[in-house]
C-alpha cells in the first residue's frame, strides 16, 4: 500500500512545470514519513471490505492534506528539519514554501474529485476533508497564540492539539468510514477513536522534542522550547512549580531565545525535577484507552480491528 502510494505520487507529479513549484511537492511527498493518515484510511476501508483503489484517492488526499500543514507549519516555526532533512522552506525559501503547499493543498482536493462512487459520498467525504482543513487552520491559530499568553490552561492546550493534529486522524477514518457506507454509530466511534489516538500522539510527540534523540526523531531537539511553546509538560511544569520555578519558567518562556542550548538544559532541568515527563507519559497512555474504547464500538468483528488496535499500540511506544 505504501509503495503504491508513492508511486502515484511520482505519477500525479511527472511533468509538471514550473519545477521551482513541484519540485518542492516531491521533495516532501516521496520522503520516508510514518504514512500515518493513508494507513488510517486503508484500515477502516479494509475493516469494511471496501474498494482499496477508492480508499488509495481518499488516503492520498489526505496525506497530500497533512504535508501541505507540514510545509507551512515549519515556515510558521523556523523549523531547520523535518524527518531528519532540510525543510522545504530551507531548502528553496519562504515564497516558493507557501506557494508549493498551496498547490499541494488543491491538489488533494482534486483527488478526491477522482472517485468512482456514488456523488453523495463524495459531498461527504469532501465535507469531511474541508472541515477537517479548516480546523487544523483554528489549532494552528491557537497555537500561534499561545506563544505570547501567560494564562493558557491545560485545558486549552488539549483543545488545541485536538483541532491541530487530533482531527487529521479523526477525518481520515470519518472519511474513510464514510467511503463505505459504515453506519452511524461505527463513524462516530472511529471519529472519537481518531480524536484519542491523535491527542495520545501529539502528547507522545510533546515528550520526543524535549527527551528524544535527534538522529532518531527527524527533527531538531528543543523546538518547543527555543519557540516559547506551551506544551502540556510546560504547562503541568507551572501547576507543579515552586513560586521561584514558575518565575523562572516564565521568564524563559517570554523571551526570544538567544543561547539555544542554555534555555533547553535549563528547561529540561526543570522539567526533570518537577516530574512532568512522567506525568504527561500517564496521559499518552491515557488517552490511548479511551481510543481502544471507541474502538469497540466501531460495528464490526473484533479481528477486523486488530490493524487500527495494532497501530494505536506502536503510538504509545514511538521513538520519533
Amino acid at each position: 500500500m505504501l509503495k503504491s502510494l508513492e508511486e502515484e505520487f511520482d505519477g500525479i507529479l511527472q511533468g509538471r512545470k514550473p519545477d521551482n513549484l513541484y519540485q518542492p511537492i516531491s521533495y516532501i511527498l516521496m520522503q520516508p514519513g510514518k504514512r500515518l493518515r493513508p494507513q488510517l484510511v486503508h484500515f477502516v476501508v479494509d475493516m469494511f471490505d471496501g474498494d482499496p483503489k477508492q480508499a488509495q484517492l481518499v488516503a492520498m488526499a489526505f496525506e497530500m492534506l497533512h504535508n501541505f500543514t507540514l510545509i507551512h507549519d515549519d515556515i510558521m516555526d523556523m523549523a531547520p528539519l523535518r524527518r531528519g532533512k532540510e525543510t522545504v522552506y530551507k531548502k528553496w525559501n519562504s515564497n516558493i514554501a507557501i506557494l508549493s503547499g498551496d498547490a499541494l493543498a488543491i491538489m488533494a482536493l482534486q483527488q478526491l474529485l477522482k472517485l468512482d462512487c456514488d456523488p453523495n459520498i463524495i459531498v461527504k467525504i469532501a465535507d469531511i476533508f474541508a472541515c477537517t482543513s479548516l480546523e487544523i487552520c483554528e489549532g494552528q491559530q491557537y497555537d500561534l497564540d499561545f506563544e505570547t499568553r501567560q494564562d493558557v490552561t491545560i485545558d486549552e492546550y488539549i483543545n488545541m492539539i485536538r483541532l491541530k493534529t487530533a482531527v487529521m486522524f479523526a477525518g481520515c477514518l470519518k472519511a474513510g468510514g464514510t467511503l463505505v457506507s459504515a453506519d452511524e454509530k461505527s463513524l462516530q466511534a472511529l471519529y472519537d477513536f481518531g480524536i484519542h489516538l491523535g491527542i495520545a500522539f501529539q502528547l507522545a510527540d510533546d515528550v520526543l522534542d524535549v527527551y528524544a534523540e535527534t538522529t532518531v526523531f527527524g527533527k531538531t531537539i528543543g523546538g518547543d522550547i527555543k519557540d516559547n511553546k506551551k506544551t502540556y509538560l510546560y504547562l503541568k511544569a507551572l501547576e507543579n512549580a515552586s513560586d521561584a520555578q514558575k518565575m523562572q519558567l516564565q521568564q524563559l518562556f517570554s523571551e526570544p531565545t538567544t543561547d539555544f542550548e542554555s534555555k533547553y538544559n535549563t528547561v529540561r532541568a526543570l522539567f526533570d525535577q518537577l516530574q512532568v515527563r512522567q506525568e504527561t507519559e500517564e496521559q499518552v497512555v491515557r488517552y490511548s484507552q479511551l481510543a481502544l474504547q471507541d474502538l469497540e464500538n466501531v460495528q464490526v468483528a473484533p479481528e477486523k480491528k486488530e490493524n487500527l488496535r495494532t497501530l494505536a499500540m506502536k503510538l504509545i511506544n514511538r521513538d520519533k
